[in-house]
């Protein structure tokens, strides 16, 4: 093993851990409350991506759906081929891209302003023409990925998670949500026994 090796990969650590004290330091109240309202108002929120972001995406709807909130992640080469059909007027549309420039996401935010759905969109590029589309931006922080490049999706990774996670912090609780409730749907796993023991 190089001898900079494990230096490079605790920088990696460190770069995430800045990734996520700049999102702290600028999360907008009036933003997260906005998105918040959208989710709680919708009926099912439609979510897409590409890429890492894709799977950050797609953790966040099942996290949705563990909290009661009808959720469907797709695809975007399946959303321009009538997977939009799930997105109604009244519902919520995320969308992330952290340049804001995902050309295969584009169409997904036309679709959400023809239907009536709310366009809530995740990047760190508020000039973006995806953000022009939203109805509310929540912000990445602009700040370098941890590898050497500065092109992986590491810290904008987990700050795409964190905002996601700190979105289903809000919607619990807005909603007064118990470990009954969550046991109710969670039956499996070490969790369940935990919660229904």
């Amino acid at each position: 093993m190089k001898d900079t090796t494990f230096d490079f990969m605790r920088s990696s650590v460190l770069a995430e851990r800045r990734a996520l004290e700049a999102l702290y330091d600028e999360m907008s109240s009036e933003s997260f409350y906005k998105a918040l309202e959208y989710l709680l108002e919708s009926k099912m929120t439609v979510l897409s991506a590409c890429g890492s972001s894709g799977f950050a995406t797609k953790k966040f709807a099942h996290s949705l759906c563990c909290v009661e909130c009808p959720a469907k992640f797709v695809p975007p080469s399946e959303a321009v081929h009538g997977g939009m059909g799930a997105l109604k007027e009244g519902n919520a549309l995320i969308l992330v891209s952290k340049g804001g420039k995902t050309e295969e996401l584009l169409p997904l935010a036309q679709i959400a302003k023809t239907k009536g759905a709310r366009l809530i969109v995740v990047t760190a590029n508020k000039d973006a023409e995806l953000a022009k589309r939203a109805d509310v931006v929540l912000t990445l922080p602009n700040v370098p990925e941890s590898d050497r490049y500065n092109v992986m999706s590491t810290a904008s990774f987990v700050a795409t998670i964190s905002i996601f996670d700190a979105l289903m912090m809000g919607i619990m609780e807005e909603k007064d949500y118990t470990l009954e409730d969550f046991g109710l749907i969670h039956p499996g796993g070490a969790v369940g026994k935990k919660i229904n023991g």
